[in-house]
């Protein structure tokens, strides 16, 4: 028997609770709908963005407490979006998703902020590792 209070739920693993609300920013459909239903698992309420720069325009008008960013091609064009939030909220955990690693990319992504850097396809356990080791940050408002 759990004592009363105790945490019903073990880090990293799916649960209901509010965890409040997360960015994600993936060009790909099928790809978006899959991280968007993980991130829904975790309890975060997830705002889409199909293109990089509504990404963007979406960390200077609201606040997140969670961002996920696909890397795009090998050039990275998703580093406008990384680097625009760590320059809205120095603390807002950013992951950033790659088709395929690439060492380039992962060492700029880490240098520009982001707190983990994870091919595809990402796992429930991956993302749940990650949202386990940044938690919220009740993200601050532009």
């Amino acid at each position: 028997m759990r004592p009363r209070g105790a945490n019903r739920y073990k880090r990293g693993q799916p649960h209901t609770a509010s965890r409040g609300k997360a960015l994600l920013v993936v060009e790909d459909s099928k790809g978006f709908q899959y991280l968007s239903d993980i991130l829904e698992q975790y309890g975060y309420r997830v705002r889409g963005c199909d293109s990089y720069q509504e990404g963007v325009r979406c960390l200077g008008d609201e606040a997140f407490d969670f961002v996920v960013v696909s890397q795009g091609t090998p050039n990275f064009e998703g580093s406008c979006v990384l680097k625009r939030a760590t320059e809205t909220n120095r603390s807002l955990p950013v992951l950033v998703v790659a088709r395929c690693l690439d060492m380039d990319c992962y060492l700029e992504a880490m240098q520009l902020g982001a707190v983990d850097y994870l091919a595809e396809p990402v796992t429930l356990s991956e993302i749940g590792r990650v949202l386990g080791n940044h938690p919220p940050v009740r993200g601050k408002a532009p």
